[in-house]
């Protein structure tokens, strides 16, 4: 048996077929969002998991390497995706995460808000406010004032949209473009 079939065949007799094929899907994608392959496989797989993983055990169930997932973990709960917990009679720390996606939404929107846009708005901020913007031409001035503003009136929505319970952002998103009708 290959190792890619060994590794398939740990992971769908811990999630089943349909839960196997999520799980590495979810790794596909994460390449695409700029993030590890394993990260988003752990997270995938103690989403759906029925109980919270150690780490020899999601080692063994995805088949990669134990340095792997403890990197993997930390970076898990560097984002706040994932936490300890413990387990009478095991001295292991077990891992589980959010079952809810629209919290794990909210905890990934914030991260990135917090890691990615507010050092850009901070970094645009600065540039308004320098000496040498007043020496930029008219054309790059209204640019930059034009970005921040547009950055800052996102930040705001994000945060509004945060805050809003589970039930009102479902309600907002289904309006999609009828939104667009109540505010012409």
């Amino acid at each position: 048996m290959t190792v890619a079939a060994a590794a398939e065949d740990a992971l769908t007799g811990e999630l089943g077929s349909l839960g196997s094929r999520f799980v590495l899907h979810w790794g596909e994608m994460a390449t695409r969002w700029g993030v590890s392959r394993t990260v988003a496989q752990i997270h995938a797989l103690l989403f759906l998991s029925e109980r919270p993983l150690h780490a020899e055990e999601t080692a063994a169930i995805l088949q990669v390497a134990r340095s792997n997932v403890s990197t993997s973990l930390r970076e898990l709960q560097n984002w706040n995706l994932i936490k300890i917990t413990h387990l009478a009679g095991d001295r292991r720390d077990h891992f589980e995460t959010a079952q809810d996606p629209w919290e794990l939404m909210r905890v990934v929107v914030r991260e990135r808000k917090e890691r990615e846009y507010e050092p850009t708005l901070a970094f645009l901020r600065g540039c308004v406010q320098s000496r040498e913007f007043a020496r930029e031409d008219a054309a790059t001035q209204k640019r930059l004032r034009e970005t921040l503003a547009l950055m800052e009136a996102g930040s705001t929505w994000a945060d509004q949209m945060l805050a809003l319970d589970n039930a009102m952002l479902k309600r907002l998103l289904k309006l999609g473009a009828r939104v667009q009708a109540l505010l012409a």
